[in-house]
Parts: C-alpha cells; structure tokens; sequence
C-alpha cells in the first residue's frame, strides 16, 4: 500500500511516500516545522493532522469497485488518493518566520491562523513551539511541542472579545453607540478594582473610542448593564459553547463562564477575562464573522481529493455556512470600529498600506505570574483580499500588549496577501 500524497492550494508536495515506503517531507526545514501540527508527523505524535484525520483518503479506503478490480488484474499495487488542502505553504512559512523576525515575539510559542472569509478556506494555518517531522524525535507525553495551539490551545480572548461585547451592547442597549461612557482609570466593584491596560483613563468616551482605545473600564459596565444572559446568548451566536463538528477539522470547543461569579466576573466578562476560553481558530472566526457582514462560514482544509489509481477527482469540498454572528447593519458597524483601531488606535502596526485593515487588539492575563498573551484578530475589507487573520502570542512580558506583539505579525501576514494574491485565491 502506497499512501497518498498531500499537496498545498498550489500543487506544492507537502507529504508522500519514498521508494522504501517512509513518509517524507518538503526538503526545506523551515517549511517542514511551519506546517507540522497541520499535517502530523509519521509517528503520530501530532493529534488530528491530516495524516491521521485523511486516513480514508490517503490509504485508498474510498476507492471505487471499479478501481479495486483493475488494481486486482493488473497486479498493481494499492495506491491511495491524493488530498490538496486550502493552505498556501509558503505562506505558512512566512508566519513562521514572522515570529522569529521580532525581538518581542522570538522564541514564544503562539498560533496563527488565516482563512477567507467569504468560503471558509484556511490559507494558513501555524502553531509554535514546533519540531521538524523529518529530525530525531523522543517522544515525550504530554509535549507542547505536538500540541496545535490553533485548533487545540484554549486561551482567555481578553480585549478581542470586546468586539462580540459591542455586538451585545448595540443590539440591546437603547443609544449604546451615541452615548457618552466616563473612564477614571479604575472601577471598583464588590471591594475589587478593575483597571485599564497600563492604568490608563481615558476620561470621556463614545463607544467607537471606548472600542479604539480598548477601554476595560467602558467594556466592564457595558457588561454589568447588559440584560441578564444577553451577553452569554450573544456569545453563543459567535460559537461560545457550541460543540464544534466541523467536516474536516477537529477544535476544541470554547467556554463562555459556567458559573455565577457575581458583578466582578460579569465585568471581567466584558473585555474577554474571567472564565472565557478560546482557540485561535475560533477567534479569527469571530472576525471573519464581521467582515462576512455578519455570517460565519465553516472553516474548511480540504480543497480536492484525487484518486490515486485514476486520477479522476473523487470529491470537492464547497463551502458551507456555519451560522449567523449578527446582522449585516450590526456588522458594518463593527467594521467601522474596527478600521479605526488600524488607522489610530491599538492595532496600527497592522495596518498595510494598498489594503483595508480592520481588526481589534488583545492582551489577556495568563495567570498570577504577571505574563500575558498578545492577540489580534482582524481582516481586510477589500474585495480582492477577503481574508481573516488571528494571531496570538503567549506570555509576553510585563507592558507589552497584542498591539507590540501580535499586530506587527499580522501586518506581515496582510502584506503576504498583498504580495502574493495568485497563491492564495482562485
């Protein structure tokens, strides 16, 4: 039995089976480690990787009886089907690279993700730490180093949940966009204090401003004002809780809070703290759903599958929707904000220049050790480059937030778009 290859949107050959039946990589290291969690790796460290979840695919398992009886009279040998995914390698190469090319961000693990927002495709897909599939590999139980932080980690969103608490607010809070909101630079509430990310206070606010300056304190009585179970309920309408059953990927689900935590966790709620968790995927979602005017599609991996006997094609993968966030009018809206963080607010070392940025910045507690992780989540409003992005940064230090961090990655991501729109649209 010969396994099937599988290759990139663009024909590149990312797996496939030698002569002496070993399954080998691109030539190239770089390339190999920047797409290790999405593809696995021969020993099936990697959990849920297209080597392990293609299966049927790959070892011929879907093969027409037709095929069968030739293989069986030719004497040939069994050979599996070739997957083609969505992802652009190269481009995933270039995340990878991003993260090493900034002082902030080299070294730390994170996740990147990258999809268009009109099909669901994942055009990149990279989790860091990493390790080269082809290299010397101990396996170590319980190794972060096989963990795919895009699809498996499940980190507090901090202020990129704002834009969902927008949503809420907007749509069921009389006036929330005209109205005048006040930040001193602390609220205290049940003898605990919430402050704003480096004590800042930011005096008067509207809610685009609260939303372009990420004012903690603005989003905490957004949170307490809202109705009873809105927030949660909205949340859900962004995928919160929902048990992910997507055809082609496995994400671990995320959690909005599950207890009653009182006032204080409410407001923490607000700006994405508390008991909330999600996946890097799930957020880049989440700004796919805003710029999709308000509908989510289902992330896709799988573009084509080719039979490896025949050649002919055996099944495409169309795009389907997942479900609606919001409406189009709430969207747009959102977008409008949005656009304003890249232009003058947190998320401006994103911005690229030729292109549309929007998008929302993040820097969320990662426990009592003072470390945080950096966010952005965000897209391009432009018709040619429909893409999402989210990337995330863990424990980065003291004072340094999503903008520092995440953004800059991110901004490099937008250019690659920019640069290389034959690579990753049809």
């Amino acid at each position: 039995m010969i396994a099937g290859r599988i290759l990139d949107r663009n024909g590149v050959v990312l797996a496939e089976t030698a002569e002496d039946g070993t399954r080998v990589y691109q030539a190239d290291e770089t390339a190999r480690r920047a797409v290790v969690h999405l593809l696995g790796d021969p020993q099936g460290h990697v959990a849920n990787g297209v080597e392990t979840f293609q299966t049927g695919y790959l070892y011929g398992f879907h093969a027409t009886l037709p095929e069968l009886l030739s293989i069986r009279f030719t004497g040939g040998q069994r050979v599996g089907d070739d997957v083609t995914l969505t992802i652009d390698s190269q481009l995933c190469t270039a995340i990878y690279n991003a993260f090493q090319s900034y002082s902030l961000t080299r070294g730390h693990n994170g996740a990147a993700v990258v999809l268009n927002y009109r099909t669901g495709e994942v055009v990149g897909m990279v989790s860091l730490g990493t390790f080269d599939p082809m290299g010397s590999i101990v396996y170590e139980s319980g190794s972060s180093y096989y963990w795919n932080r895009a699809t498996q980690g499940l980190y507090p969103p901090g202020s990129t949940f704002k834009v969902i608490t927008t949503v809420a607010a907007l749509e069921n809070i009389d006036g929330a966009a005209e109205a005048i909101y006040q930040c001193l630079g602390g609220l205290e509430i049940s003898t605990q204090t919430i402050h704003d990310f480096g004590s800042a206070s930011h005096g008067e606010l509207t809610l685009k401003q609260a939303f372009t300056k990420s004012c903690n304190i603005t989003y905490a009585k957004l949170a307490l004002n809202l109705p009873d179970g809105v927030l949660r309920k909205t949340a859900q309408n962004f995928g919160f809780g929902d048990n992910f059953l997507f055809r082609d990927i496995v994400v671990e689900n995320s959690s909005f809070a599950t207890a009653d935590g009182g006032r204080f966790h409410v407001a923490l709620s607000g700006f994405g703290q508390s008991e909330l968790l999600a996946t890097p995927l799930h957020m880049c979602l989440v700004a796919a759903g805003i710029a999709n005017d308000g509908l989510i599609m289902e992330p896709t991996l799988l573009r084509q599958v080719t039979s490896g006997v025949s050649g002919a094609e055996r099944d495409e993968f169309l795009p389907r929707e997942y479900k609606r966030c919001t409406t189009p009018e709430t969207a747009a809206i959102l977008q409008e904000y949005m656009r304003a963080v890249c232009v003058s607010g947190t998320g401006t070392r994103a911005n690229v220049s030729g292109m549309t940025i929007c998008g929302k910045t993040g820097s969320a507690e990662a426990g009592a050790n003072g470390l945080t992780h950096g966010w952005f989540i965000g897209f391009c409003a432009d018709e040619a480059y429909p893409f999402a992005v989210c990337v995330l940064v863990e424990n980065i230090g003291d004072g340094n937030g999503g903008g520092s961090t995440a953004a800059p990655i991110a901004g490099d991501i937008f250019r690659y778009l920019r640069d290389n729109r034959d690579r990753v649209s049809d």
